[in-house]
């Protein structure tokens, strides 16, 4: 298996980090074009086969926890939530925010990474920001195919949603 579960993100100028969830086994052309030159990549759960952080991992290095419907030996090896810091920005990741343990979003924790819902959204509360970048995998009801990229510079997270397909 591919480099997984970087603890730190670093490198010139702003960093660029690709946030996907919810892919279930779906490896898109469009999102291997989106995470292409990002500089680290979120993987929020239900990835369901290791081949699609093995995709990812080609393009950059790849932190991602086990959601609800990733099973196996692999997916025993992810985290169920963990943190990462991107210059000098602390990140916690996990598949659904209901999961979130108060520990986890301890002093310094600036963004939230959850997936499950397949609803993109992007909320700040009480100075964090949370982002799901709902889901790049197969399409759920109406809900949009998507992704997010978190843009940190001067240790300011900044985080926009990006449709994959339309």
């Amino acid at each position: 298996m591919s480099q997984r579960n970087a603890r730190r993100i670093t490198g010139p100028g702003p960093l660029r980090i690709a946030l996907v969830s919810d892919t279930h086994n779906l490896v898109r052309p469009e999102l291997l074009r989106f995470v292409e030159g990002s500089d680290a990549i979120v993987h929020a759960g239900d990835v369901c086969e290791p081949a699609v952080l093995d995709a990812l991992a080609h393009i950059a290095p790849v932190t991602a926890v086990r959601g609800n419907n990733d099973r196996g030996t692999w997916a025993d090896a992810l985290p169920v939530q963990t943190t990462l810091d991107a210059g000098g920005v602390r990140i916690a990741v996990v598949h659904a925010l209901s999961d979130l343990r108060p520990d986890l979003l301890g002093p310094g924790v600036a963004v939230v990474v959850s997936g499950h819902s397949h609803r993109p959204s992007l909320d700040t509360r009480d100075g964090v920001l949370y982002v799901n970048p709902g889901s790049a995998g197969p399409r759920r009801f109406r809900l949009p195919i998507s992704a997010a990229l978190l843009t940190v510079g001067d240790g300011v997270p900044r985080a926009e949603q990006v449709r994959l397909v339309e």
